[in-house]
């Protein structure tokens, strides 16, 4: 028997980790803060991209009440199960709104993002075109927060 999630760390931990320089902004506290999902599940609406493809770097905008997601993540080791029970998982999205309802956030973005894990290994395009245009649109919605759930 094969251990894939120990042939998937070993890999891992061969990539080379980008180091960046300082691009943080001190949020302000939560309760007052406006927070947006980034996720790398891959995910799309009906009629969005469907099949996500290898190297895939463009991300997928997302409305907030948005919850008729399909997961596009093509990993064979990804286990899909948890998402179909609950998409919570990969995309709390109905969280967010119970804690922004409760006042322990601020509020909801208007949009999440999503974008595949599968990324090319330099990740170039992420770096210089479609992660700064995602920044820029949560930047535009007033997110002070962003919560990334990887897959």
């Amino acid at each position: 028997m094969h251990d894939n999630d120990q042939v998937m760390r070993d890999f891992v931990a061969t990539l080379p980790v980008p180091e960046f320089e300082d691009c943080y902004t001190p949020a302000p506290p939560l309760a007052e803060a406006r927070v947006a999902i980034v996720t790398s599940a891959a995910l799309s609406r009906p009629g969005g991209v469907g099949t996500w493809v290898m190297d895939d770097f463009h991300f997928e905008t997302i409305p907030s009440d948005a919850r008729d997601l399909e997961l596009g993540h093509l990993s064979p080791n990804f286990d899909r199960s948890g998402f179909h029970a609950d998409p919570n998982v990969v995309y709390p999205a109905d969280r967010l709104e119970e804690l922004a309802a409760r006042g322990t956030i601020g509020s909801v973005a208007s949009h999440h993002y999503a974008f595949a894990g599968n990324q090319p290994e330099g990740l170039s395009e992420l770096r210089l075109d479609t992660g700064p245009a995602c920044a820029e649109a949560l930047k535009a919605d007033g997110v002070d927060v962003v919560l990334l759930t990887p897959v």
